[in-house]
């Protein structure tokens, strides 16, 4: 694992910058006060953090306080070590999945904690859904105590392989998930995650929201992930191969990483309470094998070949969805939110940020 490379580089600074310019005004509320983030250094969360110190610096008075939990189960402490002496911020190695004590009240809470790779989360599959499940159920406890928002990073992976007349799909699809396959660990106790926010905020008025990320690359994602993303920008990166399990034809919706951030933080201060919203780029569906061409191309000169090999995991494949587009007029409806960053340009920021940590 490179950790120079995941540390807050430029690339990722000019990130966080662009993020907190944009949201200066929504992002006012939290002044003051006190947020929880759990899996605090992992990708998605890493860059919540960052955002905030930015925020702290240049805009909010007084600053924003952040608990930041994380077991570092799938999260790398190098990723937010530059934030460990900032006096308004404070790291707990804690697994969510007990019962969490803190000795402060805290206003707001991003869940995060989880462990998303294929990889690992069939490697550790009870860990996984205790996470999901009983990790979720204390952050709901804890909400109850008075909390403004709480938000919730689920998945669009709750929604299995869908129907292709389900594509783009829309918050309100059920999903074609399997219970018993190698993904249920993860998809199903996502979705019964889900039904937990739903059932605390119909019974105890939580102010929860969730959120479901459609495939969001970018930098500071660690690259031993495994996932697709991560596996072809390591190749990229040493000037390798870039090897694909698979016919390439599957196809899926890439989201810069900024771009997501900016809508978990845009829901996270929102008042749409008890709403799921997809997080994503829907204007590009792109499969798999014309990823990985465009980014050989970027990898050189000349193009990076692209392979296709078996794996040698038997169960590479299995519940693999075919197609994965968000539906994303919800959350461009309410939040005039839309995606800024072309694939072309987020995978060229993403390579140059590694390569800028070698």
């Amino acid at each position: 694992m490179q950790t120079a490379s995941i540390a807050a580089n430029h690339i990722i600074r000019e990130d966080v910058q662009s993020i907190s310019n944009e949201l200066e005004d929504v992002l006012a509320p939290l002044a003051g006060t006190t947020l929880l983030v759990t899996g605090g250094s992992g990708f998605l969360c890493s860059y919540v953090l960052d955002t905030v110190a930015w925020l702290n610096d240049f805009i909010l008075d007084p600053p924003c306080r952040v608990v930041s939990v994380d077991n570092l189960r799938s999260g790398i402490a190098a990723r937010v070590a530059h934030l460990a002496d900032r006096p308004e911020f404070r790291f707990l190695g804690a697994d969510v999945s007990q019962p969490l004590e803190l000795d402060e009240p805290v206003d707001w809470i991003l869940h995060g904690a989880g462990i998303a790779s294929p990889t690992f989360y069939r490697r550790f599959p009870l860990e996984t859904i205790d996470v999901n499940v009983s990790g979720t159920r204390h952050m709901l406890d804890l909400a109850r105590r008075g909390v403004r928002s709480l938000l919730y990073i689920s998945t669009s992976e709750i929604y299995g392989d869908p129907d292709p007349k389900f594509i783009p799909t829309p918050e309100d699809y059920r999903g074609f998930v399997s219970c018993n396959g190698p993904r249920a660990c993860y998809d199903e106790s996502k979705r019964l995650a889900e039904a937990l926010c739903s059932i605390y905020h119909t019974l105890y008025h939580v102010p929860v929201k969730v959120v479901r990320p459609f495939n969001v690359y970018g930098p500071g994602q660690r690259l031993d992930d495994r996932r697709i993303v991560p596996d072809l920008i390591s190749a990229a990166l040493a000037g390798q191969p870039l090897v694909l399990h698979s016919d390439g034809r599957a196809t899926r919706s890439f989201c810069y990483v900024s771009d997501a951030v900016r809508a978990m933080l845009l829901i996270l201060l929102s008042s749409a309470d008890g709403e799921a919203f997809n997080i994503g780029n829907d204007e590009r569906e792109i499969s798999i094998g014309d990823f990985a061409l465009e980014l050989a191309a970027l990898g050189g000169p000349p193009p990076l070949p692209v392979v296709h090999q078996a794996s040698e995991d038997p169960h590479y494949l299995t519940d693999n969805p075919q197609r994965r587009c968000p539906d994303l007029a919800k959350l461009r409806r309410r939040f005039q939110w839309r995606p800024t960053v072309s694939l072309r340009e987020g995978l060229r920021r993403t390579l140059h940020s590694y390569r800028e940590g070698e």
